[in-house]
């Protein structure tokens, strides 16, 4: 069974909220959401203009996980030097913490770049995981990422994770 992406609605941001809460997400994506931080975070996300666009992630009629693309252009100290329009970043988080460790997020991801790549307009997909989300490292690697070293970013030290169109 293969995952299909929906994008998000207003709707959808209850649901987000309450998946930021569970211990397994707040450790990466920072504790405390409240379903008005969410909104004033997310809504915006949602509007045909914004940069970023976010995802729940489905297997069958189950949302199990968020993923989110942007344009990944330097901006307030993220990516520093990306100046390729082409170039976009990606986050991601498994909802249910039951399931981790079952190849999902992996999945996920590697599904999630083909959904991608199929934009002509798309040429590399790049991710940030904290450098001590080894989780996470390993599942970028498994879908096909590339190591590419440690980076700062605003919320301190990751591991860029590279994936090109024509790997």
């Amino acid at each position: 069974m293969h995952f299909h992406f929906k994008q998000m609605t207003e709707n959808d941001l209850a649901t987000l909220a309450k998946w930021l809460h569970r211990a397994h997400v707040a450790q990466w994506w920072g504790a405390g959401a409240t379903l008005k931080s969410v909104r004033a975070t997310y809504l915006s996300q949602l509007s045909p203009d914004s940069s970023v666009v976010s995802y729940f992630a489905y297997l069958g009629d189950e949302a199990i996980g968020y993923i989110q693309s942007y344009v990944a252009v330097e901006s307030d100290g993220w990516w520093v030097g990306q100046d390729d329009p082409s170039v976009r970043g990606i986050d991601q988080f498994v909802a249910d913490g039951a399931r981790l460790g079952q190849g999902l997020g992996t999945r996920m991801a590697r599904e999630f770049a083909e959904l991608l790549f199929g934009d002509s307009a798309v040429s590399k997909i790049q991710a940030d995981p904290s450098s001590e989300n080894g989780r996470a490292i390993r599942c970028y690697e498994k879908a096909g990422f590339r190591n590419a070293g440690p980076i700062i970013t605003p919320d301190g030290e990751a591991i860029l994770m590279i994936l090109a169109k024509n790997r």
